[in-house]
């Protein structure tokens, strides 16, 4: 196959996608930057302030069980609709991709209907004690749909691109399933779930919509870091919404560097 004809880019095209960029990702993240910067003092007193920690801690901890949950499960879905034919296989994959183009907001609140005090599965839940709106577990299952087709999709590209010779070779010498799995599937895979892996923890701690809506912003109980900067606004706390965004604008860079280097290798 001949090698495309690398030529740069027409100069008004590019000027018109730069300044797009500037205008829409640059201009903000730097006027965000430079009015937290306006007070730092301020703005760390903030972010150090028990709340707003405890926003962090949960933002935390919602991202570490979603990563596992969604890496266990993604790998498994994507093995599952790349390696295998079944009646329904179709439906299940346009499935995955549904958290893609649902609004979050509406997402909430359909689990809303489901486990909230008026929902289907409320009563069943409430004679076990348990509480999954407005609670913990609700902020992790929101914040566990946004994040399902990330691992799924990265990690089916790779096993489609990879194809099935080594797998089949592995099996014809004798090793089980689970071997195979292990020596075969997941060091193929890395590369793929590293990425997909990334993309789920930038999700994970950007969401906002579904996560307040199901999880309510409970300062203390369900306030996540995102949830904190929409009501730090509401109560005119100005340097601790600021920064708190500002500090989120970082990591997720920080993760988009790190998806960089793993393109890479």
């Amino acid at each position: 196959m001949r090698e495309p004809i690398r030529r740069p880019p027409h100069r008004g095209v590019l000027l018109l996608v730069q300044a797009w960029v500037v205008l829409v990702l640059v201009v903000p993240l730097l006027a965000l930057a430079w009015t937290v910067l306006q007070r730092p003092a301020e703005t760390f007193a903030a972010l150090i302030a028990p709340e707003a920690l405890r926003a962090l801690w949960m933002t935390v901890q919602v991202t570490v069980a979603s990563l596992v949950l969604a890496t266990v499960f993604g790998v498994a879905a994507a093995i599952v609709l790349v390696r295998h034919r079944f009646f329904g296989r179709s439906a299940l994959d346009a499935l995955v991709e549904m958290p893609l183009a649902v609004s979050p907001v509406m997402t909430g609140l359909s689990f809303v209907l489901v486990f909230g005090r008026p929902g289907w599965l409320f009563p069943y839940i409430d004679q076990l004690g348990l509480r999954i709106a407005f609670a913990w577990p609700g902020v992790l299952l929101a914040t566990l749909f946004v994040t399902l087709p990330f691992i799924v999709r990265e990690v089916g590209l790779v096993l489609a691109e990879l194809g099935e010779d080594e797998e089949l070779a592995a099996a014809t010498l004798g090793a089980t399933t689970w071997q195979t799995f292990w020596r075969v599937t997941l060091p193929n895979i890395r590369h793929g779930l590293g990425t997909g892996a990334v993309l789920t923890v930038a999700r994970a701690l950007g969401e906002f919509g579904a996560v307040l809506v199901l999880g309510g912003a409970i300062a203390g109980r369900t306030s996540t870091a995102t949830t904190f900067v929409h009501t730090a606004l509401e109560e005119r706390q100005v340097a601790a919404a600021y920064g708190m965004a500002l500090l989120l604008a970082a990591i997720t860079a920080a993760l988009l560097v790190v998806l960089r280097r793993l393109e890479r290798t």
